[in-house]
């Protein structure tokens, strides 16, 4: 249920509202098909219609609502634009990888070493929310080592969108327990340098996460079938 704006105000109202809206979609919040109009976004989020009207047009710009003369029709991410980001970070998070290992400094190695320690440390407990909190911090700082601009924007854009299903897919112990081993041996490719390595060791990474997450959907949808 979509709730009143809040939070620290950063940035301009339209932003907070776009932001506000973008979670509340991507997490379910709002579901896709639901119609939203200028006059109860407003009125819900206590602010005028002018912010309501310019974040609407970003999300339809997005992807995530599709305008019509009723109102905006919410469109979300769907399985298939979920297959088709995983697809991608296959192929380009390990480059994130690569230039990592070329620039990353030994302040980035210390600070991913201790998230990934973090990682193990919470796998054991069986806390898959943080865990999963750890597993977030760790493709943020890789992607921050890379030192490329354009790979950081587009692979931190493409882990929000698929936010909900990654935490979703997280919650077995089984795969929590493996992306942290599989975390540590991209960390120690980094660590020796060996960019090659690092690479194709995300790539396999991301690979992994991905059939975990296709195993998640069909068990939801198997699972949402009405019994015979």
């Amino acid at each position: 249920m979509l709730g009143k704006l809040e939070g620290p105000e950063r940035g301009s109202l339209t932003t907070r509202v776009f932001q506000h809206l973008e979670r509340a979609i991507l997490e379910g919040d709002l579901a896709n098909g639901e119609i939203l109009t200028e006059t109860k976004l407003s009125t819900t989020l206590g602010v005028s219609r002018t912010p309501v009207r310019e974040a609407l047009f970003q999300l339809e710009q997005e992807g995530l609502v599709r305008l019509s003369q009723k109102g905006a029709v919410v469109i979300g991410i769907l399985p298939k634009d979920i297959e088709d980001i995983y697809t991608m970070r296959m192929l380009i998070e390990g480059l994130a990888s690569r230039f990592a290992a070329m620039y990353i400094t030994q302040e980035e190695i210390d600070a991913l070493s201790e998230i990934v320690d973090l990682q193990d440390f919470y796998v054991e407990r069986g806390d898959t929310v943080q865990a999963w909190n750890m597993d977030s911090r760790f493709h943020e700082k890789l992607y921050e080592a890379s030192r490329s601009r354009m790979l950081i924007n587009t692979l931190k854009s493409f882990h929000n969108y698929v936010r909900k299903a990654r935490e979703q897919s997280f919650k077995t112990a089984d795969r929590a327990r493996m992306a942290a081993k599989e975390h540590r041996e991209i960390l120690n490719a980094i660590r020796a340098g060996d960019a090659i390595v690092a690479e194709h060791l995300t790539a396999a990474h991301i690979a992994n996460a991905k059939a975990n997450m296709q195993k998640t959907f069909k068990k939801e949808a198997a699972s949402a079938e009405p019994k015979k």
